[in-house]
């Protein structure tokens, strides 16, 4: 069945569920295939794959599609697994980060003492954000999801999202602007 993007965006704003199940059956197997070879993990693939055609079916009345459908889940699979891997990275650089600098500060007691004052003030300032924008922010910024991965748990547009994470950090910046030298003096320690 290969269906022109026109055809499947007309038959997905109809909500036409037949033709969504037969696409689905076509190519399930096939895009977890393709997402594997990504990510090196069939079950997340898989799951990755689920919900792409999840979006696709709750999206149904905005996505526009311009190429054939085989096209457009490939494409659509191939940018989801290359947003996973640059996750994976993410969290890989930070969870290498945390090794590191926890075991430098256990290592220096004045590290220690700035970085739990450091800590003790994000702390302040991320509680003092508005509920909306504080859940975003802790979602990207200590959870590392994506805004997409945010979207989906909110239940709010990435455009909201952009907006909460610009309005965080702006407050952010402002009110830890006095605590620059401590971080500076902080690097300064790890350094020597």
């Amino acid at each position: 069945m290969l269906l022109s993007g026109q055809e499947l965006a007309d038959a997905l704003h109809k909500g036409d569920k037949v033709m969504f199940g037969q696409v689905f059956e076509i190519y399930y197997e096939r895009l977890c295939n393709y997402a594997n070879t990504f990510l090196n993990n069939i079950e997340e693939a898989e799951e990755m794959v689920q919900g792409m055609f999840l979006i696709l079916w709750e999206k149904r009345e905005t996505i526009e599609i311009h190429t054939s459908v085989k096209s457009y889940l490939y494409q659509a699979v191939h940018n989801q697994s290359l947003n996973r891997i640059k996750h994976y990275k993410v969290r890989q650089t930070h969870a290498d980060y945390v090794q590191y600098h926890d075991g430098y500060i256990e290592n220096s007691g004045d590290a220690k003492m700035i970085g739990d004052e450091l800590e003790m003030k994000i702390n302040e300032v991320v509680n003092s954000l508005p509920d909306q924008c504080r859940r975003v922010f802790q979602l990207s910024r200590f959870e590392n999801y994506t805004y997409a991965e945010i979207s989906q748990q909110l239940n709010i547009s990435k455009k909201t999202i952009e907006n909460h994470m610009g309005k965080a950090l702006r407050i952010m910046r402002e009110m830890l602007k006095d605590y620059l030298p401590l971080l500076i003096l902080l690097l300064l320690i790890k350094i020597n």
